[in-house]
């Protein structure tokens, strides 16, 4: 039987009360609450939830909603092994039904290499309400972001409700990523691991305009976008390095070929060492010189398309310089998707523990309740 695994800082009554009607709905589920070191002033209310029939997983200090989901996935691994796992939120913004609904789908095929993912629609709430502004803007932005990324369209980047098949509990623990950022982290790496993402439409809510969100607009949004922002800026940089070449050569040589040739040379080095170190340094780190093997292999056929784009602009009448701006933007999204995938990953492991998190309650950063189940 499924785990509903709820990381909670600082909660409300709705908490409590998504505890109690799970428990009264699936008796036969477990739920763990991840207390994300909301302090002694909460102690009634973790109290209640486990009063109401939840398991508590209390953390020191607040680390963060990625540290504590992957706190209780290492929780469910040790200790329920053979349990899926539905990620939602105490908040009050996920309805019972579609808790249960995301439960069930995953149940139906509990061995499928898939997370099901209760994606919500940005046009109104289920009450007939606007979204609030920043949630529309945040999740557009965010949507847009991956699938440039990705080449893949994901309805709801930053839903909360999450349904993780037995089998990839050990995996998701691997995923960096301490805060709101963990969460996209995820779906970027769900594709290249061959684990498909499986979208069930579920009602959107957002209780007093989103008030009881702990999420900070500016900090955690930078820290979401971080891997996307991180790559564009060290493309922007290459491009700038590969355009001044370009037009350099193209002055001094006047040969097409020979200047997109030298231009890349020289653009790729730096992109490959700016890359390696900074923009995927999360990643699992894979040899230097297999990494340099596979980009060598990227960047030749980036080369090639490069060429054949700029050569049919030119054939159109575009100039050198508006042409190869058009180029790099039709080339970024598939280059950052290549390295992410291709160039720098490394093989994953699948077994033992989420490296860094509790793997029995009897870790000593941790404290759990186990008297309720």
């Amino acid at each position: 039987m499924p785990t509903v695994l709820v990381p909670a800082y600082c909660p409300g009554a709705a908490m409590v009360r998504t505890v109690s009607d799970l428990r009264t709905a699936r008796p036969d589920w477990a739920v763990l609450v991840v207390d994300d070191g909301s302090g002694t002033a909460y102690d009634d209310r973790f109290a209640q939830a486990r009063a109401a029939g939840a398991e508590v997983l209390t953390l020191p200090i607040n680390r963060g909603k990625g540290a504590a989901l992957k706190a209780g996935l290492a929780h469910v691994l040790a200790t329920r092994p053979g349990s899926p796992v539905i990620c939602a939120d105490g908040d009050g913004q996920h309805a019972l039904a579609d808790i249960v609904a995301v439960g069930e789908r995953l149940l139906e095929d509990a061995g499928a290499r898939r997370i099901v993912l209760g994606t919500r629609s940005f046009d109104a709430t289920s009450d007939g309400h606007l979204v609030p502004l920043r949630s529309r803007v945040g999740n557009g932005v965010t949507r847009w972001l991956f699938t440039a990324a990705t080449h893949s369209r994901v309805p709801d980047t930053q839903t909360g409700l999450r349904g993780i098949p037995a089998d990839l509990l050990g995996w998701a623990g691997t995923v960096p990523g301490e805060r709101y950022e963990y969460e996209l982290q995820v779906l970027l790496r769900a594709g290249r691991s061959g684990i498909d993402l499986d979208p069930l439409p579920i009602a959107t809510i957002y209780l007093d305009d989103n008030s009881a969100s702990h999420f900070r607009p500016v900090v955690d949004s930078l820290r979401v976008y971080a891997p996307l922002l991180a790559f564009l800026a060290s493309s922007l940089a290459a491009f700038v390095i590969d355009t001044v070449a370009l037009l350099v050569l193209q002055a001094l040589t006047g040969d097409l070929l020979v200047s997109v040739v030298g231009a890349r040379v020289t653009s790729a080095g730096v992109n490959f060492v700016v890359n390696r170190r900074l923009v995927f340094d999360g990643e699992r780190r894979v040899r230097t010189r297999t990494a340099a093997v596979r980009y060598a292999a990227l960047a030749t056929a980036l080369l090639a398309l490069n060429f054949l784009l700029l050569t049919a602009l030119g054939a159109a009448g575009i100039a050198l310089l508006p042409a190869k701006v058009l180029t790099e933007l039709a080339l970024v999204s598939t280059s950052f998707a290549a390295q992410r995938a291709f160039v720098f990953r490394a093989p994953a492991t699948f077994t033992g523990s989420p490296q860094g998190q509790p793997t029995s309650p009897t870790d000593a950063s941790t404290t759990v309740d186990t008297t309720s189940r």
